[in-house]
């Protein structure tokens, strides 16, 4: 004898379920940048890979265009205590930037056309979790928003998305970036409030 019902299908999840713990639902898209605005020319972008080997992958504008687009529909979470639901972005997936690059690196260092950095598990760029996106509800990506590309990693908190992104280095041993060398946590899971370090 079924304990279930016919047609019952679980708790519907609503927007209440999707929100960590300390955040709050917001229509806006705020913006937050640790320096100026970078003035990026589309023929002068790149986005490179580098290998723990100094190996290096790089692809032009035109060239990432050029690979197979994904259009998540994502919930982002930032660690000012925002969160935005439903957010429709367009990109290229990490694991099809990295399919063809050997390594033996457990990290990877994000880094960004002003400077910026941040640290993540090479881990929690594949299998499906992280983009290079470069279009917004279905327009480009601004420049205050990280246009012409940024980093899409939303199971973590924003600051791990870095916007203006140039490239990925690969390292065998994690090195922290522009804001866990503030004190940020070096993971950051808005579901845990992995805010700052110690949480």
């Amino acid at each position: 004898m079924s304990i279930v019902n016919p047609g019952f299908f679980g708790r519907r999840r609503g927007p209440s379920d999707r929100i960590p713990p300390g955040q709050y639902a917001t229509e806006e898209f705020p913006v937050l940048s640790a320096g100026p605005t970078p003035n990026i020319h589309l023929d002068r972008w790149a986005f490179t890979i580098t290998t723990e080997a100094g190996v290096e992958h790089t692809w032009s504008w035109d060239e990432l265009q050029a690979l197979p687009h994904e259009t998540p529909t994502v919930d982002i979470h930032c660690v000012t205590t925002w969160s935005k639901l439903d957010t429709s972005w367009e990109g290229v997936s990490l694991d099809v930037l990295l399919e063809d690059v050997e390594t033996a690196a457990d990290y990877a260092l994000v880094h960004s056309y002003g400077g910026y950095t941040t640290n993540l598990p090479l881990d929690d760029l594949l299998e499906g979790q992280a983009w290079v996106v470069f279009g917004y509800e279905g327009g480009p990506l601004a420049p205050e928003h990280g246009g012409p590309a940024r980093l899409l990693v939303p199971h973590l908190y924003f600051w791990k998305s870095a916007k203006w992104v140039r490239g990925i280095q690969l390292l065998l041993q994690d090195e922290p970036g522009f804001w866990e060398t503030l004190g940020y946590h070096e993971y950051g899971d808005p579901w845990r409030e992995q805010r700052y370090a110690g949480d």
